[in-house]
């Protein structure tokens, strides 16, 4: 019983990822955003707004909670699982040819159920250093500020998770994302 668990939760969870809402809303509108940028909340506000970036993101994000707070119903030893494939799904998402987001709004929404002091604090400290970033080597290194910031804020994640738990699900999520930053990073601009 506990593999048809894991297989659940795993399934669960990556099909409310492939729900990516910037796919979404950009063909609500007659377009496909993926011909012109990325279907996350940057690449939504770029193209269409802050009202819909604003309204993407809180979407991503609670895709992604719902996932973790499925698998807690399920099985609650299994929400590094549900933050994996969540996050996954987001990336490469079955609904729309495997061509999704960078996975960041899930993996927050994800674990501010999973393990809020972690993500919390990791925001916190990525918040902190974007405007230094872009201050001072955004100009020179020419890389989005978010996925730098992400990765920056990453230790001080794991250290909040080995103290305050979590370590599982933010390694799961992060596996998925850095499995995407090197697709996006290999492939160029609109991957």
């Amino acid at each position: 019983m506990p593999g048809v668990k894991l297989v659940l939760v795993a399934l669960i969870a990556f099909l409310l990822g492939s729900l990516v809402m910037g796919v979404l809303y950009s063909r609500w509108r007659g377009e496909d955003i993926r011909g012109r940028d990325l279907p996350g909340g940057s690449g939504t506000f770029r193209q269409y707004g802050r009202a819909a970036a604003v309204g993407v993101t809180l979407a991503d994000a609670l895709k992604g909670a719902v996932a973790v707070l499925l698998a807690r119903w399920v099985a609650p030893e299994l929400t590094w699982v549900a933050v994996g494939g969540v996050v996954l799904g987001h990336c490469y998402p079955l609904f729309f040819g495997f061509r999704g987001g960078g996975g960041v709004a899930p993996l927050i929404g994800a674990m501010l159920v999973a393990a809020p002091v972690v993500i919390l604090g990791m925001l916190a400290f990525a918040l902190a250093a974007i405007p230094p970033y872009r201050k001072f080597l955004q100009p020179r290194l020419g890389l989005n500020a978010i996925p730098f910031a992400t990765a920056l804020s990453l230790p001080v994640g794991l250290a909040l998770a080995t103290r305050y738990g979590g370590v599982g699900d933010l390694l799961a999520g992060g596996a998925a994302m850095g499995l995407r930053a090197v697709h996006l990073l290999r492939a160029g601009p609109r991957a």
